[in-house]
C-alpha cells in the first residue's frame, strides 16, 4: 500500500507547480468551492495511479489543486463512500495520497442528517468529535509503519486548535456554527427512527454516510484535521416526515453560498 501511496503522490507531485498546504474533500453543497479555485490544476481520480473513481450523485470525481485565500490546496470534489462499493481502505486512499505530498491540514465537509433536536435544517456543525457506527475501519490488515503506528490515538482526532479558528472564522463571518458530535454509517438507506434515538442516546448530534474513516485514517499517519457538517435535513423521526434524497440536495444548494464563505475564512486562517 505505501508503495502506491508514493506512486499517486509523485504522479500529483510531477504534475503540480507546488505543494498543497490544506486538503480539501468536499461535500454535498460544498462542491462549487472548486469553481473558486484560482490557478486550478485539475486530475481526474481514472488519471491518478490506484486511485478509486466516485460514483456518488453530484461528485465530480477529480482533483482540483491551486490557491484559495492565497493558500496552496488539493481539492477533492467528489469524496468517496462505503455504499458506492468502496472498501475502506480506497475510500482512504487518498487521504494517504495527500499526507505524502506535504499536506499539513485536512478539512473535510459533508452534509449530514441532524439528531440533536436543537438543530435546524441549514445549520453548520462543528465535529467535536465521532463515533464510528460502521463496523468497520481503514486500518484493519496488517498494518505498514510507514504509514503510521499499528494502534493510534484518536482522543485529540479533531484538532482542537483548529476547532478554535472555525470559531473564530464564523465569528467573523457572522454565521452561527453549532458544535457536536457526527455518527458515521453505512447507508445508503437513511436511518430508521429507532436507530436515530438509540444514536441521541450514545451521544451523537448529527449522523452521516462519509468522514469517520477519513478522520482514522488521517490521524493515522498524523495529519490535523478539522471537519464541518451542512445539516441538511433533520434525521429520521425528529419530525416525523419522510426523509429524501432530493431534500438533502435542495437544502445543500440554498446554503452552499455561506458554506463556501465560511470554509474560505477558515482557510484564511489556517
Amino acid at each position: 500500500m505505501y508503495q502506491k501511496i508514493k506512486e499517486a503522490a509523485n504522479y500529483m507531485q510531477r504534475i503540480l507547480p507546488f505543494t498543497p498546504k490544506i486538503g480539501l474533500v468536499l461535500g454535498s453543497g460544498l462542491q462549487p468551492l472548486a469553481q473558486e479555485i484560482q490557478n486550478a490544476v485539475i486530475a481526474e481520480y481514472h488519471q491518478v495511479p490506484y486511485m478509486p473513481h466516485a460514483t456518488a450523485p453530484g461528485h465530480v470525481g477529480q482533483f482540483v489543486c491551486g490557491y484559495i485565500e492565497e493558500q496552496p490546496v488539493i481539492c477533492m470534489q467528489g469524496r468517496l463512500h462505503g455504499y458506492e462499493g468502496h472498501t475502506p481502505e480506497s475510500i482512504v486512499f487518498p487521504i494517504r495520497v495527500m499526507r505524502a505530498m506535504g499536506v499539513q491540514t485536512l478539512l473535510l465537509t459533508n452534509a449530514a442528517g441532524g439528531i440533536n433536536t436543537s438543530f435546524s435544517v441549514g445549520d453548520f456543525m462543528l465535529i467535536e468529535d465521532q463515533i464510528n457506527f460502521t463496523g468497520k475501519s481503514p486500518l484493519i490488515g496488517p498494518n505498514d509503519e510507514a504509514i503510521g503506528p499499528r494502534f493510534n490515538d484518536m482522543t485529540f482526532a479533531f484538532a482542537p486548535d483548529l476547532r478554535e479558528k472555525a470559531k473564530q472564522a464564523a465569528h467573523t463571518c457572522g454565521i452561527p456554527l453549532k458544535q457536536g458530535v457526527y455518527i458515521g454509517v453505512n447507508g445508503p438507506q437513511f436511518e430508521t427512527p429507532a436507530e436515530i434515538r438509540a444514536f441521541r442516546t450514545l451521544g451523537a448530534d448529527a449522523v452521516g454516510m462519509s468522514t469517520v474513516f477519513e478522520v482514522i485514517a488521517a490521524a493515522h499517519c498524523g495529519l490535523p484535521v478539522l471537519a464541518i457538517s451542512m445539516i441538511t435535513n433533520m434525521a429520521a423521526g425528529v419530525q416525523m416526515q419522510a426523509l429524501s434524497g432530493a431534500e438533502v440536495n435542495a437544502t445543500a444548494e440554498e446554503r452552499s453560498q455561506d458554506f463556501r464563505k465560511l470554509v474560505r475564512e477558515i482557510i484564511k486562517m489556517l
